[in-house]
């Protein structure tokens, strides 16, 4: 069953669009407030395409997250319930919210840090950020270099590999993918039971 190799097929077709920067620019910015697809599927395609563009993509990338992270601040800031809450509750991430503000108790603003970089979802630490309040400079700066250094890294990745690694990339996608979802039900029984 080929269902990753049709998906990258089309992810590739989609990098060489002529709207790719704008919807790569939408996903990034909506990732950090609310969409659960992070901005690295269009990212890592587009700079697998168009490798001498890899660096300026991953800027742009930044630079939308960010942004996205900001308005996901200024949610948990000013409308948390009327606009926040409803949006937490609607993505079933109730019990993140708690350990995340536990996590914001207990380490401050390398929380930020962390989850700009992580693959964990980056909106749940936008909005309770502004949620606890924290400071705003500090908050874009982490999320600046967090965010920032994650999609310079996928961006490096593909630029280095160039045409080569998308073709091996190709070849391994559809066991790279069942492999993530693998992963992924693990992890979610291993959190269910815990």
């Amino acid at each position: 069953m080929k269902i990753f190799q049709t998906i990258y097929d089309k992810m590739l077709h989609w990098a060489e669009h002529r709207y790719a920067q704008l919807i790569l620019c939408l996903v990034s910015f909506c990732e950090s407030v609310f969409f659960p697809i992070p901005p690295d599927v269009m990212l890592a395609p587009m700079a697998l395409s168009s490798p001498k563009r890899a660096w300026y993509y991953a800027g742009l990338t930044t630079l939308a997250s960010v942004l996205g992270g900001a308005v996901g601040y200024l949610l948990g800031y000013w409308l948390y319930e009327p606009v926040a809450l409803p949006l937490i509750e609607a993505l079933h991430y109730q019990d993140k919210m708690i350990h995340i503000q536990t996590w914001f108790e207990d380490y401050g603003i390398w929380v930020v840090f962390i989850a700009g970089f992580s693959p964990i979802p980056y909106k749940v630490f936008t909005i309770s950020a502004g949620l606890m309040q924290m400071m705003f400079i500090p908050f874009l700066l982490a999320s600046a270099i967090g965010r920032g250094m994650r999609f310079y890294l996928v961006a490096g990745l593909m630029y280095w590999g160039g045409a080569a690694m998308r073709d091996r990339l190709r070849e391994f996608v559809d066991f790279l993918g069942w492999a993530l979802v693998v992963l992924v039900v693990v992890g979610l029984v291993i959190y269910k039971v815990l």
